[in-house]
C-alpha cells in the first residue's frame, strides 16, 4: 500500500460545496481507499491504496465528490515523497517564524511557459514567490488575504492550483507518518 495525499479545491468555503470530512471518509473508505484520514474542514484527505496512479486516484475520488455531495471540485493527488520535496525545497526559511505568511500551491502539473515576469512587475511590496517543479510558493507578510499576486497565480503559470498555508503542509506530513 502506498500513502497518499488528496488535495481538494474549493470545498467548505463560505459555505459553498459544502463536504463534511466524516462522510468524505467514509465515502472514500467505501470506494476502497484506506487508513483514511481527514485534516481540518478545507479538503485533505490522507489515505493508503494499492493504486500507483495519482491521476486515477484523483478522477476516483472526484467523481466521489459529485456523486455523493454534489459538487465537483478539483482533486490533486500527491505522494508522501512529492510532499516532503514540497518541504525540503522551501525557499522561504523565515515561514518557520511566521506559517501564516507562506502558502504552498501545489499545481496539477508542470507549467509549460509560466508568466513569472508578469507577477514580478506586479505592484505586490513585500511579496516574494518560486516557482519549483509542481510547487509555486507565494511569501505574504502582509497577509495571504490581501496578496496582490495570489489571485493571479494561475493566470501567470496556466494551470490550476490548491494553496496550504506552512503549517497545514507540515502537519499533512505528520499524517502521512
Amino acid at each position: 500500500m502506498t500513502v497518499w495525499l488528496a488535495l481538494i479545491r474549493g470545498i467548505n468555503v463560505v459555505g459553498k460545496n459544502t463536504v463534511p470530512m466524516k462522510a468524505l471518509a467514509a465515502a472514500c473508505e467505501a470506494a476502497g481507499l484506506r487508513s483514511v484520514r481527514t485534516y481540518i474542514q478545507s479538503g485533505n484527505v490522507v489515505f493508503e491504496s494499492a493504486g500507483r496512479d495519482a491521476r486515477a486516484l484523483e478522477g476516483t475520488i472526484a467523481r466521489l465528490i459529485a456523486r455523493d455531495f454534489g459538487c465537483a471540485p478539483a482533486v490533486m493527488v500527491i505522494g508522501k515523497a512529492g510532499l516532503a520535496a514540497a518541504i525540503r525545497n522551501n525557499p522561504f526559511p523565515q515561514a518557520a517564524r511566521n506559517h501564516k505568511a507562506l502558502h504552498v500551491h501545489f499545481l496539477a502539473e508542470r507549467p509549460k511557459s509560466p508568466d513569472l515576469d508578469w507577477l514580478s512587475r506586479l505592484d505586490a511590496g513585500s511579496e516574494e514567490f518560486a516557482l519549483v517543479g509542481r510547487v509555486f510558493y507565494l511569501w505574504t507578510p502582509d497577509g495571504f488575504p490581501a496578496s496582490v499576486i495570489r489571485a493571479r497565480i494561475e493566470r501567470a503559470l496556466g494551470v490550476a492550483a490548491t494553496a496550504r498555508n506552512w503549517r497545514t503542509v507540515n502537519e499533512l506530513m505528520k499524517l502521512m507518518g
